[in-house]
């Protein structure tokens, strides 16, 4: 890919960290300032159904919180791939974002707030887990969602202790280690 024709850039911090779908010219560990990252987006099309939605995470504003991830710097079109992946609730959002060894950039991200239909809002930890252990959708379970992630943000050294916290209580109420 010519680096040139990327000029934009993106930020993940749920399944883009672990499943990059799309051309980039380069990818590095980012991070946003006043968001937070928590399960309270239902996904009907990816890891639950319309009947049975799964969560996935989203972005929460929250002053002074820092929200880790990746940055990728695409092409125009990537975005036409993106707006189709992120349809269920998520719209673009323009976010300055700190690249690990780098400048601030201006960038965008996909967050769905609490106006879309597919918004499941805050729940106690435990049913939240609860809730992952159901759910599964046709892009797999949702708890290979929260394993992928918990285990992609312990990779760059960056846990998240929303996500670490569900992750426990689902490998506690499955019974089983599910590192």
């Amino acid at each position: 890919m010519d680096p040139g024709h990327c000029s934009h850039w993106v930020f993940g911090y749920g399944s883009l960290i672990f499943k990059a779908d799309f051309p980039f010219a380069e990818a590095c560990p980012a991070s946003i300032t006043g968001w937070q990252r928590r399960f309270w987006q239902g996904s009907h099309d990816h890891r639950g159904t319309p009947d049975a939605p799964g969560r996935v995470v989203t972005l929460i504003p929250t002053p002074d919180a820092v929200c880790h991830g990746l940055a990728y710097r695409v092409p125009d079109e990537v975005f036409d791939h993106l707006d189709h992946r992120e349809k269920n609730g998520y719209r673009r959002l323009q976010v300055a974002i700190s690249l690990q060894h780098g400048p601030v950039v201006e960038g965008t991200t996909y967050y769905a707030g609490a106006d879309n239909e597919a918004f499941l809002g805050a729940a106690p930890d435990h049913r939240i887990a609860s809730h992952i252990l159901a759910s599964q959708g046709p892009s797999g379970s949702n708890l290979d969602y929260l394993e992928r992630l918990a285990r992609a943000l312990r990779r760059m050294g960056c846990p998240d202790s929303h996500v670490e916290n569900i992750f426990r209580i689902a490998q506690e109420q499955a019974g089983s280690n599910l590192e």
